[in-house]
Protein backbone atom coordinates (compact mmCIF):
# COMPACT_ATOMS: atom_id res chain seq x y z
CA UNK A 1 0.00 0.00 0.00
CA UNK A 2 1.38 3.45 -0.87
CA UNK A 3 2.05 6.10 1.73
CA UNK A 4 -0.90 8.14 2.90
CA UNK A 5 -1.53 10.95 0.42
CA UNK A 6 -1.99 14.59 1.50
CA UNK A 7 -5.64 14.47 0.43
CA UNK A 8 -6.23 11.38 2.58
CA UNK A 9 -4.88 13.34 5.54
CA UNK A 10 -7.09 16.33 4.71
CA UNK A 11 -10.22 14.19 4.45
CA UNK A 12 -9.29 11.94 7.38
CA UNK A 13 -9.16 8.75 5.32
CA UNK A 14 -7.64 5.43 6.25
CA UNK A 15 -8.20 4.30 2.66
CA UNK A 16 -8.15 6.48 -0.49
CA UNK A 17 -11.82 5.75 -1.19
CA UNK A 18 -14.65 8.24 -1.67
CA UNK A 19 -18.20 6.98 -2.07
CA UNK A 20 -19.63 9.12 -4.84
CA UNK A 21 -22.69 11.28 -4.23
CA UNK A 22 -25.67 9.68 -5.95
CA UNK A 23 -28.54 12.16 -6.01
CA UNK A 24 -31.86 10.39 -6.18
CA UNK A 25 -31.68 8.03 -3.22
CA UNK A 26 -28.72 5.73 -3.79
CA UNK A 27 -26.55 7.24 -1.09
CA UNK A 28 -28.58 6.61 2.06
CA UNK A 29 -27.39 7.73 5.51
CA UNK A 30 -26.68 4.07 6.27
CA UNK A 31 -24.39 3.77 3.24
CA UNK A 32 -22.57 7.05 3.88
CA UNK A 33 -21.99 6.13 7.52
CA UNK A 34 -20.85 2.59 6.72
CA UNK A 35 -18.23 3.87 4.28
CA UNK A 36 -17.02 6.40 6.86
CA UNK A 37 -16.80 3.78 9.60
CA UNK A 38 -14.75 1.56 7.27
CA UNK A 39 -12.12 4.26 6.69
CA UNK A 40 -13.41 6.04 3.58
CA UNK A 41 -15.69 9.04 3.21
CA UNK A 42 -19.24 8.99 1.93
CA UNK A 43 -21.07 11.83 0.21
CA UNK A 44 -24.76 12.70 0.25
CA UNK A 45 -26.11 13.82 -3.12
CA UNK A 46 -28.46 16.55 -1.96
CA UNK A 47 -29.59 18.06 -5.27
CA UNK A 48 -32.96 16.31 -5.37
CA UNK A 49 -33.67 16.20 -1.64
CA UNK A 50 -36.49 18.47 -0.50
CA UNK A 51 -34.88 21.42 1.28
CA UNK A 52 -36.57 20.56 4.56
CA UNK A 53 -35.10 17.05 4.49
CA UNK A 54 -31.44 17.97 4.04
CA UNK A 55 -30.88 18.58 7.74
CA UNK A 56 -32.84 15.45 8.66
CA UNK A 57 -30.73 13.23 6.39
CA UNK A 58 -27.48 14.74 7.69
CA UNK A 59 -28.58 14.10 11.26
CA UNK A 60 -29.33 10.50 10.30
CA UNK A 61 -25.72 10.14 9.11
CA UNK A 62 -24.37 11.72 12.29
CA UNK A 63 -26.48 9.37 14.41
CA UNK A 64 -24.59 6.47 12.84
CA UNK A 65 -21.03 7.79 12.83
CA UNK A 66 -18.82 10.49 14.29
CA UNK A 67 -16.52 10.33 11.27
CA UNK A 68 -16.40 12.89 8.49
CA UNK A 69 -18.88 12.87 5.62
CA UNK A 70 -19.48 15.11 2.61
CA UNK A 71 -22.38 16.72 0.76
CA UNK A 72 -22.83 17.46 -2.93
CA UNK A 73 -24.89 19.76 -5.12
CA UNK A 74 -25.04 20.92 -8.73
CA UNK A 75 -23.48 24.24 -9.68
CA UNK A 76 -26.05 26.85 -10.76
CA UNK A 77 -27.44 25.93 -14.17
CA UNK A 78 -28.71 28.21 -16.94
CA UNK A 79 -32.48 28.36 -17.19
CA UNK A 80 -33.74 25.76 -19.69
CA UNK A 81 -35.56 26.92 -22.80
CA UNK A 82 -38.65 25.08 -23.98
CA UNK A 83 -38.66 24.01 -27.65
CA UNK A 84 -41.36 25.45 -29.95
CA UNK A 85 -43.44 22.30 -29.53
CA UNK A 86 -42.77 20.81 -26.06
CA UNK A 87 -45.75 18.48 -26.46
CA UNK A 88 -43.59 16.36 -28.78
CA UNK A 89 -41.35 15.46 -25.84
CA UNK A 90 -44.38 14.72 -23.69
CA UNK A 91 -45.84 12.45 -26.37
CA UNK A 92 -42.65 10.35 -26.50
CA UNK A 93 -42.90 9.41 -22.81
CA UNK A 94 -46.71 9.24 -22.51
CA UNK A 95 -47.00 5.51 -23.42
CA UNK A 96 -44.74 4.60 -20.51
CA UNK A 97 -46.93 6.57 -18.10
CA UNK A 98 -49.96 4.68 -19.36
CA UNK A 99 -48.15 1.37 -19.02
CA UNK A 100 -47.43 2.14 -15.36
CA UNK A 101 -50.99 3.20 -14.65
CA UNK A 102 -50.14 6.89 -14.26
CA UNK A 103 -52.06 9.94 -15.36
CA UNK A 104 -50.96 11.37 -18.70
CA UNK A 105 -47.86 13.58 -18.37
CA UNK A 106 -47.83 17.28 -19.14
CA UNK A 107 -45.19 19.90 -19.90
CA UNK A 108 -43.39 20.60 -16.60
CA UNK A 109 -43.23 24.13 -15.31
CA UNK A 110 -39.81 25.74 -15.00
CA UNK A 111 -38.83 25.58 -11.34
CA UNK A 112 -37.22 28.55 -9.63
CA UNK A 113 -33.49 28.21 -9.04
CA UNK A 114 -33.10 27.22 -5.38
CA UNK A 115 -29.29 27.10 -5.39
CA UNK A 116 -28.89 29.69 -2.63
CA UNK A 117 -31.39 27.99 -0.32
CA UNK A 118 -29.91 24.55 -1.02
CA UNK A 119 -26.40 25.77 -0.33
CA UNK A 120 -27.51 27.39 2.92
CA UNK A 121 -29.05 24.11 4.06
CA UNK A 122 -25.89 22.16 3.18
CA UNK A 123 -23.71 24.57 5.12
CA UNK A 124 -25.70 23.68 8.26
CA UNK A 125 -25.22 19.90 7.96
CA UNK A 126 -21.89 19.64 9.75
CA UNK A 127 -20.34 18.01 6.68
CA UNK A 128 -16.59 18.39 6.35
CA UNK A 129 -16.55 18.55 2.53
CA UNK A 130 -18.66 20.14 -0.18
CA UNK A 131 -18.37 18.73 -3.69
CA UNK A 132 -20.11 20.01 -6.77
CA UNK A 133 -20.51 19.20 -10.44
CA UNK A 134 -21.66 20.69 -13.77
CA UNK A 135 -19.85 23.98 -13.36
CA UNK A 136 -18.13 26.44 -11.06
CA UNK A 137 -19.52 27.71 -7.78
CA UNK A 138 -20.05 31.45 -7.39
CA UNK A 139 -17.32 33.06 -5.29
CA UNK A 140 -19.72 33.96 -2.42
CA UNK A 141 -20.66 30.28 -2.18
CA UNK A 142 -16.99 29.29 -2.08
CA UNK A 143 -16.34 31.82 0.67
CA UNK A 144 -19.30 30.61 2.70
CA UNK A 145 -18.09 27.01 2.52
CA UNK A 146 -14.54 28.00 3.43
CA UNK A 147 -15.87 29.91 6.44
CA UNK A 148 -17.31 26.59 7.67
CA UNK A 149 -13.94 24.88 7.18
CA UNK A 150 -15.28 22.70 4.38
CA UNK A 151 -13.00 21.10 1.78
CA UNK A 152 -14.17 22.21 -1.68
CA UNK A 153 -14.13 19.61 -4.45
CA UNK A 154 -15.12 20.34 -8.07
CA UNK A 155 -15.69 17.97 -11.00
CA UNK A 156 -13.85 18.11 -14.33
CA UNK A 157 -14.20 16.02 -17.50
CA UNK A 158 -11.33 17.78 -19.30
CA UNK A 159 -8.02 19.47 -18.55
CA UNK A 160 -9.51 22.88 -19.37
CA UNK A 161 -12.25 22.35 -16.81
CA UNK A 162 -9.71 21.24 -14.21
CA UNK A 163 -7.64 24.37 -14.78
CA UNK A 164 -10.77 26.53 -14.45
CA UNK A 165 -11.66 24.79 -11.19
CA UNK A 166 -8.18 25.29 -9.77
CA UNK A 167 -8.32 28.99 -10.65
CA UNK A 168 -11.65 29.23 -8.85
CA UNK A 169 -9.99 28.07 -5.63
CA UNK A 170 -11.07 24.47 -5.10
CA UNK A 171 -9.09 22.23 -2.76
CA UNK A 172 -9.31 19.12 -4.96
CA UNK A 173 -10.67 18.04 -8.34
CA UNK A 174 -12.58 14.91 -9.35
CA UNK A 175 -11.35 13.87 -12.80
CA UNK A 176 -14.49 12.18 -14.13
CA UNK A 177 -13.60 9.74 -16.88
CA UNK A 178 -15.99 8.79 -19.64
CA UNK A 179 -16.56 5.37 -18.06
CA UNK A 180 -18.34 6.91 -15.06
CA UNK A 181 -22.01 6.27 -14.47
CA UNK A 182 -24.54 9.03 -13.92
CA UNK A 183 -24.52 12.61 -15.10
CA UNK A 184 -21.50 13.99 -16.87
CA UNK A 185 -19.97 16.96 -15.07
CA UNK A 186 -19.02 18.72 -18.31
CA UNK A 187 -19.40 22.51 -18.23
CA UNK A 188 -17.04 23.84 -20.91
CA UNK A 189 -17.71 23.23 -24.60
CA UNK A 190 -19.90 20.52 -26.08
CA UNK A 191 -21.74 18.61 -23.35
CA UNK A 192 -21.52 15.45 -25.41
CA UNK A 193 -17.74 15.63 -25.81
CA UNK A 194 -16.74 15.21 -22.16
CA UNK A 195 -16.16 11.46 -22.29
CA UNK A 196 -12.35 11.17 -22.18
CA UNK A 197 -11.42 7.85 -20.55
CA UNK A 198 -10.20 7.78 -16.95
CA UNK A 199 -6.78 6.34 -17.77
CA UNK A 200 -6.16 9.13 -20.28
CA UNK A 201 -7.76 11.95 -18.30
CA UNK A 202 -6.24 11.49 -14.84
CA UNK A 203 -2.53 11.87 -15.65
CA UNK A 204 -3.19 14.85 -17.92
CA UNK A 205 -5.17 16.60 -15.18
CA UNK A 206 -2.50 15.72 -12.60
CA UNK A 207 0.13 17.37 -14.82
CA UNK A 208 -2.02 20.47 -15.41
CA UNK A 209 -3.00 21.41 -11.84
CA UNK A 210 -1.31 21.62 -8.45
CA UNK A 211 -4.27 20.62 -6.28
CA UNK A 212 -4.99 16.95 -5.47
CA UNK A 213 -6.81 14.93 -8.12
CA UNK A 214 -9.46 12.28 -7.44
CA UNK A 215 -9.95 9.64 -10.14
CA UNK A 216 -13.49 8.62 -11.06
CA UNK A 217 -14.96 6.39 -13.75
CA UNK A 218 -14.96 2.62 -14.15
CA UNK A 219 -13.10 1.97 -10.87
CA UNK A 220 -14.65 -1.03 -9.14
CA UNK A 221 -11.90 -2.88 -7.25
CA UNK A 222 -8.44 -2.63 -5.72
CA UNK A 223 -6.74 -2.99 -9.09
CA UNK A 224 -8.52 0.12 -10.33
CA UNK A 225 -7.66 2.04 -7.18
CA UNK A 226 -3.99 1.09 -7.46
CA UNK A 227 -3.92 2.08 -11.13
CA UNK A 228 -5.44 5.48 -10.35
CA UNK A 229 -2.89 6.13 -7.61
CA UNK A 230 -0.03 5.16 -9.91
CA UNK A 231 -1.38 7.65 -12.46
CA UNK A 232 -1.04 10.39 -9.84
CA UNK A 233 -4.49 10.53 -8.26
CA UNK A 234 -4.55 10.92 -4.48
CA UNK A 235 -7.86 9.09 -4.04
CA UNK A 236 -10.67 7.57 -6.08
CA UNK A 237 -14.39 8.27 -6.21
CA UNK A 238 -16.62 5.23 -6.76
CA UNK A 239 -20.35 5.09 -7.36
CA UNK A 240 -21.50 1.98 -9.22
CA UNK A 241 -19.62 -0.36 -6.88
CA UNK A 242 -21.64 0.98 -3.94
CA UNK A 243 -25.04 0.91 -5.68
CA UNK A 244 -25.39 -2.84 -5.17
CA UNK A 245 -24.48 -2.71 -1.47
CA UNK A 246 -27.15 -3.69 1.03
CA UNK A 247 -27.34 -0.11 2.32
CA UNK A 248 -27.86 1.53 -1.09
CA UNK A 249 -31.32 3.03 -1.52
CA UNK A 250 -32.05 2.20 -5.16
CA UNK A 251 -34.84 -0.28 -6.02
CA UNK A 252 -34.00 -3.97 -6.14
CA UNK A 253 -34.78 -3.97 -9.86
CA UNK A 254 -31.99 -1.42 -10.32
CA UNK A 255 -29.49 -3.52 -8.35
CA UNK A 256 -30.46 -6.62 -10.32
CA UNK A 257 -29.95 -4.75 -13.61
CA UNK A 258 -26.42 -3.75 -12.58
CA UNK A 259 -25.55 -7.31 -11.56
CA UNK A 260 -26.86 -8.66 -14.87
CA UNK A 261 -25.24 -6.05 -17.12
CA UNK A 262 -22.09 -6.29 -19.22
CA UNK A 263 -19.52 -3.57 -19.91
CA UNK A 264 -20.88 -2.85 -23.40
CA UNK A 265 -24.46 -2.37 -22.21
CA UNK A 266 -24.14 1.18 -20.90
CA UNK A 267 -24.21 4.39 -22.90
CA UNK A 268 -24.58 8.12 -22.46
CA UNK A 269 -28.16 9.33 -22.87
CA UNK A 270 -30.30 12.46 -22.50
CA UNK A 271 -33.58 10.53 -22.47
CA UNK A 272 -34.24 10.62 -18.74
CA UNK A 273 -33.01 14.03 -17.61
CA UNK A 274 -32.18 16.12 -20.66
CA UNK A 275 -28.48 16.13 -19.78
CA UNK A 276 -25.87 13.54 -20.83
CA UNK A 277 -25.63 10.71 -18.29
CA UNK A 278 -24.32 7.14 -18.53
CA UNK A 279 -26.68 4.30 -17.71
CA UNK A 280 -27.62 0.75 -18.63
CA UNK A 281 -29.51 0.65 -21.92
CA UNK A 282 -33.17 -0.22 -21.46
CA UNK A 283 -36.41 -0.03 -23.39
CA UNK A 284 -37.25 3.55 -22.38
CA UNK A 285 -33.84 4.80 -23.47
CA UNK A 286 -34.01 3.05 -26.83
CA UNK A 287 -37.55 4.14 -27.69
CA UNK A 288 -37.23 7.77 -26.58
CA UNK A 289 -33.89 8.22 -28.34
CA UNK A 290 -34.91 6.49 -31.58
CA UNK A 291 -35.18 9.16 -34.27
CA UNK A 292 -35.42 11.95 -31.69
CA UNK A 293 -35.11 15.43 -33.13
CA UNK A 294 -33.70 18.52 -31.38
CA UNK A 295 -36.96 19.32 -29.57
CA UNK A 296 -38.08 15.77 -28.77
CA UNK A 297 -36.19 15.64 -25.46
CA UNK A 298 -36.50 18.64 -23.14
CA UNK A 299 -33.45 20.33 -21.65
CA UNK A 300 -32.24 19.70 -18.11
CA UNK A 301 -33.90 19.82 -15.61
CA UNK A 302 -37.25 19.92 -17.46
CA UNK A 303 -36.89 16.41 -18.90
CA UNK A 304 -35.87 15.22 -15.45
CA UNK A 305 -39.06 16.68 -14.00
CA UNK A 306 -41.12 15.22 -16.86
CA UNK A 307 -39.87 11.66 -16.30
CA UNK A 308 -39.70 11.72 -12.48
CA UNK A 309 -43.23 10.36 -11.83
CA UNK A 310 -42.57 7.53 -14.28
CA UNK A 311 -39.25 6.63 -12.66
CA UNK A 312 -40.75 6.70 -9.17
CA UNK A 313 -43.60 4.43 -10.19
CA UNK A 314 -41.28 2.08 -12.06
CA UNK A 315 -39.10 1.69 -8.97
CA UNK A 316 -42.11 0.78 -6.86
CA UNK A 317 -43.35 -1.69 -9.46
CA UNK A 318 -39.94 -3.26 -10.08
CA UNK A 319 -39.88 -2.32 -13.77
CA UNK A 320 -36.28 -1.65 -14.71
CA UNK A 321 -37.26 -0.83 -18.31
CA UNK A 322 -38.53 2.56 -17.13
CA UNK A 323 -35.80 3.38 -14.61
CA UNK A 324 -32.77 5.59 -15.13
CA UNK A 325 -30.21 2.85 -14.43
CA UNK A 326 -27.15 5.06 -13.95
CA UNK A 327 -24.07 2.86 -13.94
CA UNK A 328 -20.49 2.93 -15.17
CA UNK A 329 -18.70 0.59 -17.55
CA UNK A 330 -17.26 -1.60 -14.79
CA UNK A 331 -20.61 -3.28 -14.08
CA UNK A 332 -19.31 -6.87 -14.41
CA UNK A 333 -17.23 -6.24 -11.27
CA UNK A 334 -20.24 -5.35 -9.10
CA UNK A 335 -21.28 -7.60 -6.24
CA UNK A 336 -23.77 -7.84 -3.38
CA UNK A 337 -23.19 -7.47 0.34
CA UNK A 338 -22.71 -4.84 3.04
CA UNK A 339 -20.61 -1.74 2.38
CA UNK A 340 -18.19 -2.75 5.14
CA UNK A 341 -17.34 -5.95 3.24
CA UNK A 342 -16.86 -4.03 0.00
CA UNK A 343 -14.55 -1.56 1.73
CA UNK A 344 -12.51 -4.44 3.17
CA UNK A 345 -12.19 -6.02 -0.29
CA UNK A 346 -11.16 -2.72 -1.84
CA UNK A 347 -8.48 -2.10 0.77
CA UNK A 348 -7.12 -5.65 0.50
CA UNK A 349 -7.25 -5.57 -3.29
CA UNK A 350 -5.37 -2.28 -3.44
CA UNK A 351 -2.64 -3.61 -1.17
CA UNK A 352 -2.41 -6.80 -3.21
CA UNK A 353 -2.15 -4.89 -6.46
CA UNK A 354 0.73 -2.80 -5.13
CA UNK A 355 2.33 -5.95 -3.78
CA UNK A 356 2.26 -7.54 -7.22
CA UNK A 357 3.69 -4.39 -8.76
CA UNK A 358 6.50 -4.24 -6.19
CA UNK A 359 7.25 -7.92 -6.63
Amino acid sequence: MPVRTPLMQTLGLAHPIIQAPMAGGGDTPALVAAVAEAGGIGFLGAQYLPLERIGEVARAVRARTNRAFGVNLFAPQPAPVLPPDPEAAVARVAPFFAELGLEAPSVPASAADDFEDRLAALLETGASSLSFTMGLLPEPAMQAARARGMTLIGTATSVDEAVALERSGVDAIVAQGGEAGGHRGTFLGDLGAGVVGTMALVPQVVDAVSVPVIASGGIMDGRGIAAALVLGAQAVQMGTAFLTCDEAGVPEAYKAAILAAAEHQTRVTRAFSGRPARGIVNRFMEIVEAGAGPGDILGFPLQNALTRPMRTAAGGQGKADCLSLWAGQGVRLAGRGPASALMARLAAGTAAAFGRADG
